[in-house]
């Protein structure tokens, strides 16, 4: 193999020898560069895909990005309502110058508040006019009555037991007007038949209320010491 044999020079067998060896070798380095550029395009293309995956799965969709999820939207909380305020106290309707209605009238007992055992004090009935135009009131005295009632509520003493009266009284009364009926009490026990025997009340804790037909007043304190 060193020494080549023919008729030709030596010297053309050693160029053929070394142009296929260079022929040989540029093969071979081409094959290898081959091999690698391939194997480094399959590598740099999965690391492409995946970084390309990678960022495509960090980022949210097209459609988030322009729309927020509802879930981040954040909904105002509506203030707690107020409580309603109570209604004011209507005021009953009533007609100028027609009869006064119960819902009118206010009703009155005023009494000296503490009166000596057997002593025979001044009460008064006070009716009132509470509406804002004048109205008429049926005051016959047959109509009006003052009891005295117990702790317990039992009735001691009616006006009109023993000294029933009787008049004929309408009036027509202006807005706010009072009109004031004094009663002396003897200081003695009745009942309606005014048959039952007549003691004095004791000392202690009572009450008065008044009456106007079907109208009551609220019940006014009365000590007799």
């Amino acid at each position: 193999m060193l020494h080549p044999v023919g008729p030709l020079p030596a010297a053309v067998y050693w160029r053929r020898r070394l142009l296929v060896l260079v022929l040989l070798l540029a093969v071979l380095g081409g094959g290898g560069w081959l091999g690698v550029a391939l194997l480094g395009g399959s590598d740099g293309d999965a690391a492409a895909a995946e970084a390309t995956a990678t960022t495509t799965a960090a980022q949210p969709p097209a459609l988030d990005r322009v729309v927020p999820s509802l879930a981040s939207v954040r909904t105002p909380t509506p203030p707690p309502s107020a409580a309603p305020e109570p209604a004011a106290p209507s005021t009953p309707a009533q007609e100028a110058g027609a009869p006064c209605s119960d819902d009118v009238i206010a009703l009155e007992v005023r009494t000296p508040g503490s009166v000596p055992a057997g002593s025979q004090p001044v009460l008064e009935l006070v009716v009132t006019n509470t509406s804002a135009v004048p109205c008429t009131r049926v005051l016959d005295q047959e109509l009006q009555e003052i009891v005295l009632l117990d702790a317990a509520g039992a009735r001691l003493w009616g006006s009109n037991d023993c000294f029933p009266e009787q008049s004929d009284d309408t009036r027509t009364l202006a807005p706010g007007e009072q009109v004031v009926f004094p009663l002396t009490w003897g200081g003695l026990t009745s009942e309606p038949t005014c048959t039952a025997e007549r003691v004095p009340v004791g000392p202690g804790e009572y009450v008065l209320r008044a009456r106007l037909d079907t109208e009551t007043s609220p019940d006014a304190a009365l000590q007799v010491v």
